[in-house]
């Protein structure tokens, strides 16, 4: 900021000013043309000018007195004017009029040059001292303005606080009451998210070795009346899986497994669930749009989401009423949707009813967590907020209309997807038969591990099971495998440390975790849905693991590292 402008274009003199300049301890620049001191001129940069009258003539006059005309207030630009002496000095003499110089005529004691640079500098200083105290005092003098401006109006202010401080204390008293009540409800659910964890890895086991018996028995089996029983024994055993899921969706985050989805067949197959569920007082009709596109979602969390939302329209009808659940396309984002959803096309499901509907200020906190229009006991607040997580989670958003005495319908917005829908079907099995495929399965369960083993010696590959950590990285430093199979939770060693240790001794070996919802949790960071087998899993969904980890380890690739 406090450098000098040499404007000398005439031979070396620039040069030399400027080492000259620099001998006495002063910043220098050399400026060929004048456009830097035109510019420090109306910025109030710089410590001033040494100018030759040389360059005087190179300068445009007019751009130089506008320059000097438009400094800040209280700039005034300091110059050194280097004349010959016996020359001429008509362009000194004009600029000395209007600006702030001192001429001294060449050839000069260089003792001179420095005093007149150094005692602009000093003028500069001063210059920039009395801005700067200029700027504070009116500063200071805008603040008591503005304090006498709202003094008045301050003193009102306060009088109303005063007055109503002993209505924001029992406000404030009642609100802390309310937090607490929430707060003592949240640690309830905690406590029964920690307590249902546990209890789904046992219940998954035991579902595991249910349906994997079930499914074995239905592919062995040549009786078309006994498949019809299995059949159904499968459909409960699964649904039991979906109520282990949906019961610890409501005290922690679930990691989606979106897949492609066709939005009316869960919905339809939700229609029997959702009957029992909201009771006679409440009819139920769907309005599926024929040919709607395939969504991109988790079908469990959808499932929850439709169903909280029937029970919710549920809640508000206290006499009775009347619930439609529509999809439709939606081949553009809708206006009032823009800042949420990239553009694109989306499948929508709502859920309409013809309750009382929302005020204006409930609608505007709806999705906030804890925030319920129920009574003490009845709510947490946490389903609409959950909603409007999974349908951001999943790449989509979530909106509701409400309008007081007109019903309120609450839709969600879920990515169009053009992959085709998962199909349950064993590929390639033959393939794998003739190769013989090794696998090793660890599970601490005797049953999961017989029934693991089962599924996989049916699909035509050998197996070696055993119950430990342990026992296996033996197996594993004595033979060779083409997969490991793990369960995640076991005593003593976990699958997920058991996997850090096998990849010591082989880096390739592939590895899947068999695991229920609660391991995936607390593992979460270690594991990913392409190399965790859900518990309890189906033949198809065995088949169709192994494959891909088997594929992975052909290619040469490390997805699972």
């Amino acid at each position: 900021m406090e450098r000098f402008l040499i404007v000398a274009p005439a031979g070396r003199d620039a040069e030399v000013i400027r080492q000259l300049l620099a001998s006495a301890g002063l910043d220098a620049v050399v400026d060929d043309n004048g456009e830097i001191l035109l510019s420090s001129l109306t910025g109030g940069l710089g410590a001033g000018a040494i100018v030759t009258d040389e360059a005087l003539v190179r300068i445009n006059k007019d751009r130089l007195g506008e320059a000097i005309a438009n400094q800040p207030p209280w700039s005034d630009f300091p110059f050194v004017l280097l004349t010959r002496r016996g020359g001429t000095r008509e362009g000194s003499k004009a600029l000395e009029a209007i600006v702030n110089s001192t001429v001294l005529e060449r050839p000069l004691h260089p003792a001179s040059l420095i005093s007149a640079a150094r005692a602009a500098v000093r003028a500069r200083q001063r210059q920039r001292l009395a801005a700067e105290y200029l700027t504070e005092r009116e500063q200071a003098e805008k603040q008591l303005r503005d304090l006498a401006d709202t003094l008045e109006q301050k003193v009102a202010e306060r009088t109303r606080d005063l007055a109503a401080a002993n209505d924001r204390l029992t406000a404030e008293i009642g609100e802390r009451e309310r937090a607490e009540a929430r707060l003592v409800q949240a640690q309830k659910m905690e406590a029964v998210g920690q307590l249902t964890g546990g209890i789904a890895h046992d219940f998954n086991n035991l579902l595991t070795v249910v349906v994997g018996s079930l499914d074995l028995a239905l592919r062995r089996c040549n009786d078309e009346s006994v498949h019809r029983l299995i059949g159904n024994a499968l459909q409960a055993a699964e649904r039991g899986a979906t109520l282990t899921a949906q019961l610890l969706t409501f005290s922690r985050r679930q990691r989606l497994s979106p897949i492609p989805i066709d939005i009316n067949k869960v919905v339809s197959g939700m229609r029997e669930m959702m009957a029992r569920t909201i009771g006679p007082q409440i009819r139920i009709e769907t309005d599926l749009e024929a040919g709607v596109w395939h969504a991109l979602a988790d079908p469990t969390q959808l499932e929850m989401m439709v169903l909280n939302l029937a029970i919710n329209s549920r809640d508000a009808m206290q006499k009775g009423g009347h619930i439609i659940i529509r999809t439709r396309n939606v081949p553009e984002v809708p206006a009032s949707l823009a800042s949420e959803l990239e553009p694109g096309e989306y499948v929508c499901v709502s859920v309409h009813d013809d309750g009382p509907g929302m005020l204006p200020e409930v609608l505007a906190h709806a999705f906030e967590p804890f925030f319920t229009t129920k009574s003490h006991g009845k709510g947490t607040g946490l389903g609409l907020a959950q909603l409007y997580g999974f349908a951001k989670q999943s790449g989509g958003a979530a909106k509701i209309d409400s309008d007081p005495g007109k019903g309120t319908a609450v839709a969600i917005y879920l990515p169009r997807t053009r992959e085709q829908l998962s199909q349950e079907v064993v590929s390639r099995q033959d393939g794998h038969r003739s190769r013989r495929a090794r696998i090793l399965v660890v599970d601490d369960d005797d049953d999961v591990r017989s029934i693991t083993a089962g599924t996989i010696e049916e699909l035509g590959f050998e197996t070696v099971t055993v119950a430990d950590a342990e026992e296996a990285l033996k197996k594993l430093r004595d033979d060779r495998f083409d997969l490991l199979i793990t369960d995640v939770a076991m005593p003593g060693m976990d699958g997920v440390e058991l996997a850090r240790r096998a990849r010591m001794s082989d880096s390739r070996l592939p590895i899947l975790f068999s695991s229920g919802y609660a391991d995936v949790q607390t593992f979460g960071e270690e594991l990913s849905d392409e190399t965790v087998l859900r518990k309890p899993f189906r033949v198809a969904d065995v088949a169709a693991r192994i494959q891909k980890m088997l594929d992975l380890a052909t290619e040469g690739t490390s997805e699972i590292d």
